[in-house]
């Protein structure tokens, strides 16, 4: 089983090769990926869709700057290329 940080990692290099079953192979078949200008997307098929949709439609990488892990929580600060800043939690 993965630590927290492991999986946030492998998160990241699936979300830069815009592989979207490696990503979703990372989410439990009922999670909640909540994002801040969207309403929650429930479902690891929903998920799914999400990501096919956001890939087809921009170019996206994340780039780290930190991971934190605290039991079984971990939290991803990323940036991308145009300077757009955010951060992440999972569980």
């Amino acid at each position: 089983m993965l630590s927290p940080k492991e999986a946030v990692s492998k998160w990241v290099d699936a979300f830069n090769k815009h592989d979207v079953e490696a990503i979703v192979s990372l989410y439990h078949e009922d999670a909640v990926n909540h994002q801040v200008a969207n309403s929650p997307v429930i479902g690891i098929e929903a998920i799914r869709e999400m990501f096919t949709s956001e890939f087809a439609t921009a170019e996206m990488t994340a780039i780290v700057e930190n991971i934190f892990e605290d039991g079984e929580w971990s939290i991803l600060e990323w940036k991308d290329p145009l300077g757009l800043r955010g951060c992440g939690f999972s569980m």
